[in-house]
């Protein structure tokens, strides 16, 4: 089976901390997790890079797969509509892409 990438662009906050916890509690063995603080001095410079090739405007902000599925902190039950914690993940509907952004 494919292991996913799952990355998680974070910048020092409670909401980003929690996010990362959850995810990590979620992630099952298929799905390999990489933090990216942004708020790191000279190692977050390096992964700002990263997020704006994926477009990444807001933290949190989650990537599977090399495609932006979260932006904000999701709930358990997004994560899980999503298809984390699951044997796949599946790209998400606009519901959960757009999770705690507003729109």
């Amino acid at each position: 089976m494919k292991k996913h990438l799952v990355e998680i662009f974070t910048g020092n906050c409670p909401l980003c901390d929690q996010t990362v916890q959850l995810v990590q509690k979620m992630a099952t063995s298929r799905d390999q997790v990489k933090v990216y603080n942004l708020g790191q001095g000279q190692e977050g410079s390096q992964y700002l890079e990263q997020a704006e090739r994926y477009g990444v405007k807001a933290v949190p902000a989650i990537a599977v797969d090399g495609v932006v599925v979260f932006t904000g902190k999701p709930s358990y039950k997004q994560l899980q509509g999503a298809g984390f914690g699951q044997p796949t993940i599946s790209l998400p509907s606009s519901e959960y892409l757009y999770a705690g952004m507003g729109i």
